[in-house]
């Protein structure tokens, strides 16, 4: 792509190309729609009365509103088929971003502690992949967590219930939360490591190097969510880079979370000079009023588009797509580039 391309081109450019997203949370994606449509089937009163009312809403304003719109999402989730429809809905809205893969977070804990069965989770989200894979040909896999911040039990709670119930579309076992010390859940991603599940640990975007290092250490960390405190150390990031562990970055995520001041002081570009294998991801994407493809343009914006491309290309690797599917998406890949001209 030339120096002289229009925004027109590299938005056609962004919506072309064929994407896989690692790090986006189910629960997190709900849009507004879809939160009124589940509030009225259970009579839920205290939210907003209007869609229009409930759009306003939901626009981000600060960290603790965002908080409790997804508590009030999370609520109005209780039956196999509120799964099935919230899943439904956030696959097609990838979709139709061009997305053909993508690794969910599902909040399990958050359903478990309110009192619904693992079985009814899993039931209603395999429902929608299947669903979406014959109607969208987009394939979804799941990344069961819980809140790092809620302790040993829920993390117990949460591995028994996937290796109980969890479906073979389940590939990792994850933490999220507030930012804890890891120490504690280093026998419970044993277990899930021990069922075949990768761990996938978030750390390091408010937390410090010391959580990333955690996550490696204790917790075998496949792949790093978010991560972006690495950088605060050059010698974890030159061990990030020697053991080629991928990092999972969100830049809207960090910020609207004030992980990053403004957009233009956000360490991706120096991630990238540093040779991490950094993707990119929508993390929270309606709530925090984003999505893939704008996360496609505000890269660009930071690091051009052959960093772009670079970004793809490690998100293909970095997922569990498996090795005939990657090589595929990368020659898809390959035909968008040459057509835009980017080198």
């Amino acid at each position: 792509m030339n120096s002289h391309a229009t925004a027109h081109d590299i938005e056609s450019f962004v919506r072309e190309l064929p994407k896989v997203e690692l790090h986006v949370h189910l629960e997190g994606s709900m849009p507004a729609e879809t939160l009124f449509e589940l509030a009225a089937r259970h009579e839920v009163t205290e939210l907003p009365d209007t869609l229009e009312k409930l759009r306003e809403w939901y626009v981000f304003t600060d960290f603790p509103h965002f908080v409790e719109v997804y508590l009030a999402s999370v609520r109005t989730l209780r039956e196999e088929a509120d799964f099935s429809l919230l899943a439904s809905v956030v696959a097609e809205r990838l979709a139709a971003q061009n997305v053909r893969y993508a690794e969910v977070h599902v909040s399990l804990y958050t359903h478990l502690m309110r009192g619904v069965p693992a079985k009814v989770v899993f039931d209603g989200i395999e429902q929608a992949r299947i669903r979406a894979e014959r109607e969208h040909g987009i394939r979804l896999r799941w990344i069961p967590d819980f809140p790092s911040d809620f302790g040993p039990e829920a993390a117990e709670a949460t591995v028994e219930a996937v290796l109980r119930d969890g479906p073979p579309s389940v590939v990792g076992f994850g933490v999220g939360g507030i930012e804890s010390p890891m120490e504690p859940y280093t026998e419970v991603f044993a277990r899930a490591r021990a069922a075949g599940l990768a761990s996938l640990p978030h750390a390091g975007e408010h937390g410090g190097p010391v959580r990333v290092r955690e996550a490696l250490d204790l917790l075998r960390a496949e792949r790093i969510g978010h991560g972006i405190d690495s950088m605060r150390d050059p010698e974890l990031v030159a061990r990030l880079v020697d053991e080629r562990i991928p990092v999972d970055v969100s830049p809207t995520s960090n910020l609207r979370t004030r992980a990053v001041e403004r957009i233009e002081d956000h360490p991706l570009p120096a991630m990238l000079d540093a040779g991490l294998a950094v993707t990119l991801n929508s993390d929270d994407p309606t709530m925090f009023g984003s999505d893939l493809t704008g996360e496609y343009l505000i890269a660009h914006d930071l690091v051009g588009a052959e960093g772009l491309v670079r970004l793809l290309r490690n998100g293909v690797e970095a997922s569990y797509l498996g090795a005939a599917h990657r090589h595929a998406l990368q020659a898809e890949i390959d035909g968008v580039v040459e057509r835009h001209g980017v080198a």
